[in-house]
């Protein structure tokens, strides 16, 4: 663009930008400065005539799709204006390579443009300094923005990993602190909703049936709670236009971990700054801190619904909640679900329960069929039966426990920690002693590194001893104690109907159905009914060999 005189008259669009994504949080980059830095300088330039003001407030200078350099761009296109003028180079983008794409189409449509900052007209090219200075400039911008970027990701990521939220809006059932929005502190009315939510998953509820019934009782759902109050809030989800409790809503409530005290975070990310979409990460990065806030509801609850979820729980038509028996009932041969038939006979109707890959294909497995009243019954006998041996269990562990011996070998287990825990400080100095030794050039590297090799062996070897004999320890301490928590779940239900679906669930991992009406029901805690039968049986053995002596 060749030197312009005096008469000549430009129409110019202002572009003004601020976002705190670049950094920019100091007052002189604020709209209102640049408004008023831009009209003061042009107070000179009278060929200048102001056709518009255009800015985006809030959009990072990475992101050429900002509503504000758009219109400036359609400006420019239908010819309106034939000037643009910004504070700085910056203001017009931190992209090095869209901003550059930018100023290209501002010099196709030979429109001139004006960054004040930094001393850069168009109009007024003097040499080729200012031609070389302007890429460079706008490299820096772009390495600025880059900058940043790392830094707040840093930043984020290390309150992420500490257990510090940092989401815009705490999940229904929890708010941020007044006092620290980086904890969230509970909100008992939603808290008490996502409470019902769970119980009545437990009591055999589909998860639209959940949803259908808070839509009735006129719960607000938890975007439109948010905004009840007063929260400027925009779900990433599909919105609802009539803001109604869904499914799916309630399904992701059920699913996430953040109510039993886990905050999970970091689920997506951006590739890099230039990229503003957010994309899925894999489940081994994410980052999942517990005991980060007080939960909503108990570990055991949430651990048993989300097996529920995971099991095959479809409803009857008509129907609002499963069957007592809907994804606990698996066929003893195929491992496949039973499901449930009804057979009308005499004016009466009686159910069954017959394996799904027979009924799919007889070649393939036995029907393996028996009927609900006759499973009803056997499986209620099974966990009568189980209980009373669990509580067998928990008098055993207690007279174990009150034996004069055990003590005995609690107190030996404790004198041979002692013990080991002293060998282990005494290696250790040797360790060290060794390479004050090097160090003195008492020792060559090659004895060094042997003495090395032999200390690092027999402190590996005595930590390993200091642990097994702890757990011997621990095991000796915690039986038959409060900390049997197993026990004490199974003994929560000697007193209720252990028919019902939410007792069910909470008690049974599996029922197979084996030929001939025979059922095989899997408890839950099998691994801790294991370890406390073994441990009872080892015991028995070690009191009834005469003449045993103890082991050193």
């Amino acid at each position: 663009m060749k030197k312009i005189t005096g008469e000549a008259v430009y129409n110019a669009d202002l572009y003004l930008r601020l976002s705190d994504d670049d950094g920019d949080k100091m007052e002189s980059n604020s709209i209102k400065n640049q408004r008023e830095f831009i009209t003061e300088f042009l107070k000179s330039m009278p060929e200048i005539r102001i056709h518009a003001e255009r800015k985006d407030d809030g959009f990072s200078g990475v992101d050429f799709f900002r509503p504000g350099i758009q219109e400036v761009l359609q400006d420019v296109r239908s010819g309106a204006v034939n000037c643009v003028v910004v504070k700085d180079l910056s203001r017009l983008g931190r992209n090095y390579i869209e901003t550059g794409k930018v100023l290209q189409e501002f010099a196709d449509h030979d429109v001139r443009f004006i960054a004040i900052n930094d001393g850069y007209d168009t109009a007024n090219l003097q040499g080729q300094a200012s031609t070389i200075l302007l890429p460079i400039k706008n490299l820096m911008n772009d390495s600025y923005s880059r900058d940043i970027s790392v830094k707040i990701r840093s930043h984020l990521e290390v309150k992420k990993r500490k257990g510090e939220f940092v989401g815009a809006f705490a999940a229904y059932g929890y708010l941020k602190s007044p006092d620290n929005k980086n904890k969230l502190i509970v909100d008992d009315y939603a808290a008490a909703i996502v409470q019902d939510i769970f119980r009545w998953k437990l009591d055999g509820m589909s998860q639209q049936g959940i949803a259908d019934r808070l839509n009735t009782d006129g719960v607000l759902c938890p975007a439109a709670y948010k905004r009840s109050l007063g929260m400027k809030y925009v779900s990433g989800f599909k919105r609802n236009p009539q803001s109604k409790w869904s499914a799916v809503a309630v399904g992701r409530i059920l699913k996430n971990p953040l109510y039993i005290g886990v905050m999970v975070q970091g689920k997506t990310g951006r590739p890099n700054y230039k990229i503003k979409k957010l994309l899925d990460k894999p489940p081994e990065e994410w980052i999942s801190v517990t005991d980060t806030h007080e939960p909503i509801i108990s570990e055991v609850d949430f651990k048993t619904v989300n097996g529920l979820l995971q099991a095959d729980t479809r409803i009857a038509t008509q129907q609002k909640t499963v069957y007592p028996f809907a994804g606990l009932l698996f066929c003893a041969d195929c491992k496949q679900n039973m499901i449930r038939k009804t057979v009308p006979a005499n004016g009466k109707k009686y159910f069954y329960y017959t394996c799904s890959t027979n009924r799919a294909d007889r070649r393939m497995c036995s029907t393996h069929s028996i009927s609900e009243a006759l499973l009803m019954d056997t499986v209620r006998d099974s966990i009568h039966a189980y209980l009373e041996t669990v509580l067998s269990i928990e008098k055993t562990l207690q007279f174990i426990a009150a034996l004069p011996a055990e003590n005995v070998e609690a107190q030996k287990i404790d004198r041979q920690l002692d013990k080991l825990k002293a060998d282990y400080e005494q290696t250790m100095r040797f360790k060290m002693s060794a390479y004050e030794n090097f160090v003195d050039h008492l020792l060559s590297e090659a004895e060094f590194k042997q003495y090395q090799r032999v200390y690092t062996e027999k402190c590996e070897a005595i930590a390993a001893a200091i642990t097994r004999r702890q757990q011997e320890l621990d095991a000796i301490n915690n039986a038959g104690t409060a900390q049997n928590e197993w026990i004490a779940h199974f003994k929560s239900f000697r007193n209720v109907d252990v028919m019902e679906r939410k007792s069910l669930v909470k008690i049974i991992e599996r029922i197979y159905v084996h030929e001939g009406n025979r059922i095989e029901v899997i408890f839950k805690h099998q691994n801790e009914y294991r370890a406390a039968v073994l441990y009872i049986e080892q015991h028995m053995k070690n009191r009834d060999v005469p003449g045993k002596k103890e082991a050193v």
